[in-house]
């Protein structure tokens, strides 16, 4: 029986709400270290109080769009808190990103106020210059083009945090897609939706106690998730404005970093980098990385690097990157092997399941799309309905990704939907020969795609990068693939390359890498 009681109170929380919280019960505690530079939870509060009141004089009200070009510092962290706070919209622009780029996103996203780090003030006066819709160019300090939006904010006295206007289902985040499939579309982030992304990321990424979370990626974008948790447990964020390997070991080994947020091409980097050995990392506990796949070999790796301590996160932008985590203990080369190839199970607050082209759940072991249904799905995308009701029909978030479930309930990501090659009949999963590959002791990285051939329909080519100092036998790699897959899923030839393309969130472009096969055809942006 269901039972209707208009009084009942909702739960009504916002992304505001929690940040009012994490700032006003640790005072004294440092909350940012940003070079030599400590920032504690008062100084924070009180700059994120005046940035919201500044904020407010160039027009930013509920519902406005602010958009942010910086690198990491406790500044950008803290506009983006006072959008929050002001009931608006927060659209990051990364680093990478061409002014073009930017231009178009800024159009797209309606962007009336862009808040740029000084490094970027002459981009920043572009991009402006080319979007008719930004009225004001702030910089996060002293700069030659706009106006400092710091020093407008010693002006104004602090006021104690309130939540604002905004409602749980109001949008607060408007992060655009990396745009691997094209043009990036804008995903609508909710008050409610990132909420349980700090709900579920603290229940399920074996967050410590008293975190020191050491993040290198853009805070503007993804690598942001684990900020606002930390700072809930009255943690501490240390902010580096890029990564450069011995720079981050160092950062490590100096403030006693018990928990980091990266990419596989980061660890990558550091295990090819050759001195891990030389720096203490005991006080590390969880190593957290996620969005784009990492090879079972490369995690073997990483394991002997690091401890049994590495904890994979599986997610989208869609879904506030909340999906699935394979934890420390489920990372046993020893005992359970296979489960390097899984991204784990569904996180706390997420129900995952493998959908058919029918929209049934497909029987245990066959392979379906990973479809997610969680108060941190988004909702929508931004001003594309029918793209919207693509990826939400049947109230799933289809994420596109094709996998299937063990026994354990564990899931195994096969590939992307739209990087299926179809050689000679055979559907083939460029992943499967990519995990072969990187096996090899002298392969860093790995991709292959399926290029157009008059007989096979498409042809599988591979690129792989060598390791430092290591040379590549090519047919060797071949024969391998063949000997393990079979010969429909041995490339038909392949390519050592000095780097891979990647995405501006760390991802391997094959968007990048097709495009000079397929000219213009429809197979280039799929």
């Amino acid at each position: 029986m269901t039972v209707t009681n208009p009084g009942t109170p909702q739960t009504g929380v916002t992304y505001a709400d929690l940040i009012v919280e994490a700032l006003t019960r640790n005072a004294t505690r440092t909350a940012f270290v940003h070079g030599e530079r400590s920032v504690t939870y008062a100084e924070v509060a009180s700059l994120t109080s005046r940035l919201r009141q500044a904020l407010a004089t160039k027009g930013i009200t509920q519902n406005s769009c602010i958009g942010a070009l910086s690198v990491n510092t406790p500044e950008v962290w803290m506009t983006q808190a006072a959008t929050a706070l002001s009931g608006a919209r927060y659209t990051g622009l990364h680093p990478m990103g061409s002014i073009d780029d930017h231009v178009g996103l800024c159009e797209d996203a309606e962007v009336t106020v862009l808040v740029v780090h000084p490094t970027f003030a002459e981009a920043g006066q572009k991009i402006a210059d080319g979007t008719p819709g930004i009225q004001h160019l702030l910089t996060l300090g002293p700069a030659e083009y706009g106006v400092d939006l710091l020093a407008l904010s010693e002006e104004l006295p602090a006021e104690p945090l309130t939540r604002g206007p905004a409602d749980e289902e109001d949008i607060t985040w408007l992060q655009y897609t990396g745009g691997t499939t094209g043009r990036p579309k804008g995903v609508m982030i909710s008050h409610r939706a990132m909420v349980q992304e700090v709900y579920s990321l603290t229940a399920s990424w074996q967050l410590p106690l008293e975190p020191r979370t050491l993040l290198a990626t853009p805070i503007t974008h993804a690598s942001v998730l684990p900020l606002l948790p930390t700072l809930l447990r009255g943690g501490t964020v240390v902010l580096q404005q890029g990564f450069v390997p011995d720079a981050w070991l160092e950062a490590v080994q100096t403030h006693r970093i018990n928990y980091v947020f990266t990419i596989p091409t980061l660890l990558y980097a550091l295990m090819d980098h050759g001195h891990i050995d030389g720096y203490d990392l005991s006080s590390l506990e969880t190593v957290v990385y996620g969005a784009s796949p990492m090879s079972p070999s490369r995690i073997e790796e990483a394991i002997k690097a690091f401890g049994p301590k590495l904890l994979q996160a599986y997610g989208q932008t869609e879904c506030t990157g909340m999906s699935t985590t394979l934890l420390p203990h489920e990372h046993d080369p020893a005992d359970r092997p296979e489960l390097l190839s899984s991204c784990g199970r569904p996180v706390t607050g997420a129900r995952v399941e493998l959908l058919g082209e029918d929209g049934e759940i497909v029987a245990p072991g066959s392979v379906g799309e990973i479809c997610v249904r969680s108060r941190a799905v988004m909702s929508g995308y931004w001003k594309r309905p029918e793209e919207t009701a693509v990826a939400l029909e049947g109230g799933w978030l289809h994420t596109g990704d094709m996998a299937f479930r063990d026994g354990g309930g564990f899931l195994h990501i096969v590939d992307r939907k739209k990087d299926m090659v179809v050689t000679g009949g055979f559907n083939v999963y460029p992943r499967e020969i990519e995990d072969v590959l990187t096996e090899d002791p002298a392969i860093s990285a790995a991709a292959v795609i399926g290029v157009p051939d008059p007989k096979w329909g498409e042809a599988l080519k591979a690129f792989v990068v060598a390791k430092p100092g290591e040379t590549v036998d090519v047919e060797s790699l071949i024969a391998r693939v063949k000997a393990r897959k079979g010969s429909h899923c041995a490339p038909k030839s392949l390519e050592v390359v000095d780097a891979l393309p990647l995405t501006s969130v760390g991802k391997i472009d094959k968007l990048v890498l097709r495009a000079p096969y397929w000219s213009d055809s429809e197979r280039s942006v799929n």
